[in-house]
């Protein structure tokens, strides 16, 4: 057993009392009933950062939820990493769903059970924690800072300004986030790639009042079917988007990294089963794997409009609404995609309707090279705790400040995630494995070993 596996298993009962009195504050961001619980988390992250050796740490304002920060300083003359994470969850429900209480921790079959086990306060916890190890153990040679916020979960509103006004604060040569997820249990991955996001709200108004639809139907369009045709149209038979210009800045997959994709062990039957369909869709010319990483998409996320209680009730509704998004990828900015949709949506609305576009929360892509001496560290990391060379992936999912650390901070960041699909983020029953929890603290510490800029 090594030395950190051994200062593990000696100070896991502590370990994890803190990681709970961090999960036992129900810090959701997207609900404001819980302002309380945002400026109570950030306190106990400056408390448990303290004691794990930060110099120092200091809950500051933000135009949202405030923002913690925290560092350590080995000497002027040495790198300094910058690491990120968010202490905001999400919302909780369906409770019915949860085998035990979301914000009561519990370990079970070897799991952590709860919000945020893993999305993120478990996962930071990892790097506090393989932090805390360095500084007690007189093994940190590179200064740290810290940085958490309470608003990921909504988009990250208020985290740009923060960065733009603490430029200096914040000064790094790289930055470190666990808040992404491995290609499984017994196939570390390190994440290369994050897709980008442009969300909106459409809403579709014909009538100036609800109308029944016998003395109606037929003579006067419903806004509900005018959404749906309008929306259907964004994406053609062959899975591409149809926005005039909306490729013009997708860079294509190059050659090699598409065989380091085709290399990904996948199972494709496996994936329609566990998700419930007999078959799957997407861009033509594209796998599976591609589709769902370094492709652009287009969702519907939610539609309503009409009359949706018990029984019937045979109305022709004056609007509709839909949510939709796009997944965009390296080198599409946001609000120009956010601009060419806005447009489109107009251009195609019939004048039986009037149509309104209301852009929401966007993020650029992100990629990061595995030429970097940061990445190869990580990677080094993951060899050591896992056994195994981790492979290089991009992933689907978004994190808007990660482009935002790039463009403000100019600062490249190192995706060390440990998460698993079957951890179920956002979802009922969260988990942690231990066993990842360990081998993740492990990781780190070794990066920091490894990391010399």
């Amino acid at each position: 057993m090594s030395k950190i596996q051994t200062y593990i298993q000696e100070n896991e009962a502590k370990i994890m009392d803190d990681l709970f009195s961090l999960i036992r504050i129900p810090s959701i961001s997207a609900l404001p009933e819980h302002k309380d619980d945002m400026m109570a988390c950030a306190q106990r992250w400056k408390q448990l950062l303290l004691e794990a050796g930060a110099d120092e740490a200091m809950v500051m304002p933000s135009t949202g939820n405030p923002i913690v920060f925290a560092q350590k300083q080995v000497s002027p003359e040495a790198k300094t990493v910058l690491i990120y994470a968010h202490y905001d969850v999400m919302p909780a429900e369906p409770l019915d769903l949860w085998k035990s209480q979301p914000f009561e921790p519990e370990i079970r079959d070897e799991h952590i059970w709860a919000r945020g086990a893993d999305d993120d306060k478990g996962q930071s916890f990892i790097q506090v924690k393989a932090f805390e190890y360095l500084v007690k153990n007189d093994l940190l040679k590179n200064n740290v800072k810290f940085i958490f916020e309470g608003e990921e979960e909504i988009g990250s509103p208020s985290l740009e300004a923060f960065c733009e006004e603490h430029k200096e604060l914040l000064k790094a040569d790289i930055i470190l986030v666990s808040d992404t997820s491995m290609l499984g249990a017994d196939l570390p991955s390190l994440t290369t790639g994050l897709r980008g996001l442009a969300y909106w709200e459409i809403e579709v108004t014909g009538p100036n009042r609800d109308l029944h639809s016998g003395h109606f139907g037929g003579a006067v369009a419903n806004p509900i079917n005018t959404l749906c045709g309008m929306i259907s149209s964004v994406v053609d038979a062959d899975g591409r988007i149809t926005i005039p210009s909306f490729y013009d800045d997708v860079e294509e997959v190059p050659q090699a990294e598409r065989e380091m994709i085709a290399h990904i062990p996948f199972d494709e039957e496996k994936y329609k089963t566990a998700i419930g369909v007999k078959a799957l869709f997407g861009e033509k010319g594209y796998s599976t794997l591609e589709r769902n990483s370094c492709r652009p998409s287009f969702d519907v996320c939610g539609i309503w409009g009409g009359y949706t209680g018990e029984g019937s009730k045979t109305v022709l509704p004056s609007k509709a609404y839909a949510k939709v998004s796009c997944r965009l990828v390296a080198h599409q900015d946001h609000h120009k995609i956010s601009d060419l949709f806005t447009k489109y949506i107009h251009s195609i609305a019939p004048e039986s309707v009037q149509v309104k576009v209301t852009p929401m929360h966007g993020g650029q892509g992100y990629v990061c090279p595995i030429s970097l001496p940061a990445y190869q560290a990580a990677q080094k990391g993951f060899e050591i705790a896992f056994g195994k060379r981790p492979l290089a992936v991009r992933r689907g999912g978004s994190i808007p400040i990660i482009s935002t650390f790039e463009q403000v901070l100019g600062l490249k960041t190192i995706l060390m995630g440990f998460g698993l699909e079957s951890n179920a983020i956002h979802s009922p029953n969260e988990n942690l494995p231990l066993d990842i929890f360990r081998k993740g603290i492990e990781a780190v510490v070794e990066f920091h070993l490894a990391y010399q800029g």
